[in-house]
């Protein structure tokens, strides 16, 4: 019989985590960690706690596997491409006078999105003067992003977002096929930095003129996402942007008063200049 999860053993497993490996996963939402452990443990035929614990606190190959499936990591270009034109048509004119525009991607899983604001910035012309700096916990997907390889499954979903954004030219111009990965082109890894940063643990980093983190926050409970927004707030410059997720808010945070809303459909907010 396989382990059946309890409230009890949750906060047993995420304080391991923690205490062990430096992972915080105690204020994600509680019904989405329960079903990607109950995941785990059907798929390694897990029958008890301990022997769980046991795994996570002395078997790294074990843990490394553990953070891939809580973390998540679904993506793709130009997503939700009616986000992508309010961008450009809202956001990119404001930001053309700004020389070394910083952006950051948090939560950046495996590069998609960052990819995909290269790609805009350079047919904007910014991308040259630009620095784009896509972070995220999971140092797996880091090491796929920072390839630049995109797996060819998601080829045509990638082609038909950009093409419902209306992009210059063709998303193919952007990337060549080898071995069945679509390999984005050079110069547009040019002005990336990747790295580890942990949303929970980690302080901000920088100051920002704009950043990304989409369909992150609704895998966390609502402190956890006020403490996000704080952070998010600290790390913009003043005037600077923030988007977030189609099905994300930030109504409810102690930042909220502290941006203006540029478009509630697509999460794009403006943080105000006093």
């Amino acid at each position: 019989m396989l382990l059946e999860l309890d409230l009890r053993a949750i906060k047993a497993i995420m304080a391991l985590v923690k205490a062990k490996h430096r992972y915080d996963f105690e204020n994600y939402a509680m019904s989405s960690i329960k079903r990607r452990i109950e995941r785990i443990i059907d798929l390694k035929k897990i029958e008890t706690l301990d022997k769980l614990l046991h795994s996570l606190e002395f078997d790294l190959e074990f843990f490394d596997y553990f953070v891939r499936e809580i973390t998540v990591n679904t993506t793709e270009m130009f997503r939700d491409p009616a986000m992508w034109v309010v961008l450009n048509n809202e956001v990119i004119p404001n930001i053309k006078i700004i020389n070394n525009l910083r952006i950051w991607h948090a939560g950046c899983s495996t590069g998609e999105e960052v990819f995909s604001m290269a790609i805009l910035l350079q047919e904007a012309g910014l991308l040259e003067k630009s620095i784009l700096y896509a972070t995220d916990l999971n140092t797996n997907v880091l090491a796929s992003a920072k390839k630049g390889e995109l797996t060819i499954r998601n080829q045509e979903l990638n082609t038909a977002n950009y093409e419902r954004f209306k992009g210059k030219g063709k998303l193919a111009d952007y990337y060549t096929v080898q071995d069945g990965k679509m390999i984005m082109n050079k110069d547009l890894m040019t002005n990336i930095t990747f790295k580890k940063h942990d949303l929970v643990l980690d302080k901000s980093f920088l100051k920002f003129d704009l950043i990304f983190c989409r369909n992150v926050l609704i895998y966390f409970n609502m402190q956890l996402q006020d403490d996000v927004i704080g952070k998010f707030n600290d790390s913009l410059f003043k005037g600077g942007w923030l988007i977030l997720g189609t099905k994300e808010t930030m109504a409810f945070t102690k930042s909220a008063k502290k941006f203006n809303a540029v478009s509630t459909s697509e999460r794009i907010y403006q943080k105000t200049a006093i």
